[in-house]
């Protein structure tokens, strides 16, 4: 038997109704022409299919569709939104801000443009995860072209308050790019009310297929940004290349299937994810990082003490659980997101994450806790 899945922050598995509208567009009987194709019926019933993507996607974020840019995941999204904004009009220098517990897709674009000529201040965050909107003000300069801070934490779970950090930069006249990979579907994004330009989104955290994305770009003559693929001029030059229409209509169709579902779903698992925890917190000597309210419902982020992560992960024959971020869990380090937070190296790497979804249960909760107890207890007694 697989072990009970607790991994929903690295992926989810693909909803059936995202399946079935993904077949509409696979296959010889189905919308399987080249959206681009404007000359015959087979390219009209793929872009429609597409524009019906787009539409939902715009209907959920509350923003223009012509504000909606495909991608091939957030990861895209980040190095267009990030790259592209830094390097419009020909700039090759200037200031930009981000934080240390961002996500390695856009600590590693921030990494690079230092290396092209630009100054990027890296702002700690507090103890408990957030990024203090002071400590952005402090940092805020006359030149400061982007802003790139993350909605929620990938592996803490931890909320950032976005719209008073985008006010500043609005207030500034700075660019802001919010990664939304984490909460996309599972919080509220109104972008015709936050100070948000780019905004970046993945469909396989919300139940949609791998490999597909989208770039929020905000309509107006202060976002600019420097396309990052080049060809055929396809997603009004900002993002070259055929779009693939069955995984685009997969995670229309999964946004709006999660926006449908939100509040229900975020009140279960929140219950879930507290009853998990309630049960973990009487073990000795276990902690919990990150804040404690101000963090996604489906997030446990929890150190045992003494105890080596990867020891205890490879102990728990029964449950499938990470150390960290699924980008970054080859490496043996400790977690940059805890040591950014001031965590201690040993802390960190006695951290793992949980994280639950929709087809958590109550049982499944009850099953892991006693398992989780188990191994530890037998861990701490050797």
């Amino acid at each position: 038997m697989k072990p009970i899945y607790l991994d929903y922050a690295a992926t989810t598995p693909v909803a059936p109704r995202v399946i079935a509208r993904m077949l509409e567009f696979l296959g010889e009987d189905a919308e399987f022409g080249n959206p681009a194709s404007r000359s015959h019926a087979y390219g009209w019933l793929a872009e429609e299919g597409v524009e019906t993507a787009r539409r939902q996607v715009a209907d959920v974020l509350h923003c223009d569709v012509r504000e909606v840019v495909w991608t091939s995941g957030a990861t895209e999204s980040n190095n267009l939104a990030i790259k592209g904004a830094a390097l419009a009009n020909g700039r090759r220098s200037g200031h930009l801000i981000t934080a240390t517990t961002e996500h390695k897709a856009v600590l590693d674009c921030f990494r690079w443009l230092e290396g092209q000529g630009f100054n990027v201040t890296w702002l700690s965050p507090l103890e408990d995860g957030r990024v203090e909107p002071a400590a952005l003000q402090q940092a805020l300069r006359a030149d400061t072209l982007l802003v790139s801070l993350m909605h929620a934490n990938n592996e803490t779970g931890v909320i950032n308050d976005i719209a008073a950090l985008g006010e500043l930069c609005r207030n500034n006249g700075t660019l802001f790019h919010v990664d939304a990979a984490q909460t996309a579907g599972k919080l509220l994004l109104d972008l015709s009310q936050l100070p948000i330009d780019l905004l970046s989104i993945s469909a396989h955290k919300f139940y949609g297929p791998k490999g597909v994305g989208a770039l929020y770009v905000r309509r107006h003559s202060d976002v600019r940004l420097e396309p990052q693929m080049h060809g055929g001029g396809h997603e009004r030059g900002m993002r070259s290349g055929t779009l693939a229409s069955h995984q685009i209509a997969g995670l229309g169709e999964a946004l709006a299937l999660a926006a449908e579902q939100m509040n229900e779903n975020s009140l279960r698992i929140g219950n879930l994810r507290n009853q998990l925890w309630d049960r973990l917190s009487r073990l000795p000597d276990v902690y919990l990082n990150g804040h404690p309210s101000q963090r996604l419902p489906g997030h446990l982020n929890l150190a045992f003490a003494g105890i080596d992560a990867d020891m205890l992960i490879s102990a728990l024959s029964q449950v499938a659980i990470s150390s960290g971020s699924a980008c970054t869990s080859a490496s043996v380090e400790p977690s940059h997101v805890l040591t950014a937070m001031g965590l201690s190296r040993e802390h960190a790497l006695s951290s793992v994450r949980l994280s639950l979804g929709r087809q958590t249960t109550e049982q499944q909760v009850e099953t892991v806790a006693a398992h989780i107890e188990s191994v530890v207890t037998s861990l701490r007694s050797r």
